[in-house]
């Protein structure tokens, strides 16, 4: 296969930078931990290395609140490690993958503490989606937009002293860009250079369906037809765009895609859009030979007018553990019926898993293991006092949210003393 195809039959491996490996000792993962682990990953095969975002962050969310893109969180190292991550694992005949979250930034951001000083109808609040509310005083929200964060009556609107309303789909901390403004446009795409020039060969396309907005803000209790927030006709030309970027240094996108109609999915992978996108019907679907064997049909059937490979992946920073989840009685997932105490058969799990895996790894395409699916790691049982995670809260509590699958590797070294 020619270099340029390497994307379309990779194994791609995820690495969660705070929980795969301590390189300093501080108790939480890091760029030296990852730069320590390349043999072990070469030794393993995979052909890339895919990263949760590793930037400055306040980490409200994960680090899926960035405050700056061309910067590395000290927690994890600096921009210099980074780089030479980036080399060694190339080195190794490892490909580098990056995070980028584009619908929303932190409220860290220069960006947003700019507009926040700069007060209702400035240049600043325009990159972002400040409203007036509506009500005699104002003190109702914009719209009746729901919370992204599954099971959460949280509105996705905060009031400002001086009356204004700011847009965040997901957390207060998160607030969502205005991609219909040019700068928001221009600047994604000098970051996308800025990490191409340091050898990145891909991106990962956070929340790749939202960004675009209808730009009268409409409530969805009048049934607007498009959507005003998911799946808007606008993405598409935002993405040739970005593929013209990507095409100047032989850079690959993947693209988070939940979308039950199969045609409009198809058309993020036309070819001058999205390399390829992740598979959300395959890595939901429960333990059954016959839904899985549908859902591999659909998943090749939808990916051959556009001529994309498909992906494959039964586990990520989001979901369940594969061990865990197909040791219980349901074993498909959703996030709406995640719960506490649920019964789970760990032997019989991983033997699903293993059968899983072996499935997965002959399917035509690409597939992405998520680290620790490799050790046939169950899904950690998190203390409710120790859970960070904000789709728990956001839930009132009744979600145990996604840390059991993020938690570090390895327990931390013992100190000596």
């Amino acid at each position: 296969m020619a270099q340029q195809d390497w994307w379309r039959s990779a194994v791609i491996y995820q690495v969660y930078v705070r929980s795969f490996a301590d390189g300093d000792g501080d108790g939480t993962g890091d760029l030296a931990g990852v730069r320590a682990g390349l043999p072990y990953l070469a030794e393993l095969g995979v052909d890339a290395l895919w990263f949760n975002p590793w930037y400055l962050s306040p980490m409200k969310d994960g680090g899926y609140d960035v405050a700056d893109y061309r910067a590395v969180d000290p927690a994890f190292g600096n921009l210099a490690e980074a780089e030479k991550l980036i080399a060694e694992a190339r080195e190794l005949g490892i490909r580098t993958i990056v995070d980028i979250v584009p619908n929303h930034v932190s409220d860290r951001h220069p960006w947003f503490r700019a507009a926040l000083q700069a007060g209702p109808g400035s240049p600043e609040r325009e990159l972002f989606h400040f409203r007036r509310g509506r009500g005699r005083r104002g003190e109702l929200p914009p719209n009746d937009w729901p919370s992204q964060f599954v099971g959460s009556a949280e509105p996705v609107w905060t009031r400002l002293p001086d009356g204004d309303w700011y847009l965040h789909l997901f957390t207060p901390e998160q607030p969502d860009l205005n991609w219909a403004h040019p700068v928001v446009r221009q600047e994604h795409e000098d970051i996308l250079r800025f990490w191409f020039e340091r050898g990145v060969a891909g991106v990962r396309i956070d929340s790749a369906a939202l960004l675009a907005k209808d730009p009268a803000l409409p409530d969805l209790a009048s049934a607007p037809d498009p959507h005003p927030f998911v799946d808007r006709d606008e993405l598409h030309d935002i993405y040739r765009s970005w593929r013209a970027v990507a095409d100047e240094y032989d850079a690959v996108f993947v693209g988070e895609v939940w979308l039950p109609d199969t045609e409009r999915f198809a058309r993020y992978l036309r070819p001058d859009e999205l390399h390829t996108a992740f598979n959300f019907s395959f890595l939901s679907c429960p333990w059954d030979p016959e839904r899985l064997r549908a859902s591999i049909d659909t998943t090749l059937a939808e990916h051959a007018p556009v001529g994309a490979p498909a992906t494959w992946v039964l586990c990520n920073h989001d979901v369940t553990r594969t061990v865990t989840r197909y040791g219980r009685e349901d074993t498909g997932f959703d996030f709406a019926a995640k719960a506490f105490g649920t019964p789970t058969d760990l032997a019989l799990g991983t033997r699903r898993a293993r059968a899983a895996a072996l499935l997965t790894l002959a399917l035509p395409g690409a597939v992405y293991v998520y680290q620790g699916e490799e050790l046939g790691l169950p899904e950690a049982d998190i203390p409710r006092d120790r859970i960070e995670d904000p789709m728990h809260f956001r839930s009132g509590g009744t979600d145990p949210g996604r840390d059991g699958c993020r938690v570090p590797l390895t327990p931390p070294a013992r100190s000596a003393t």
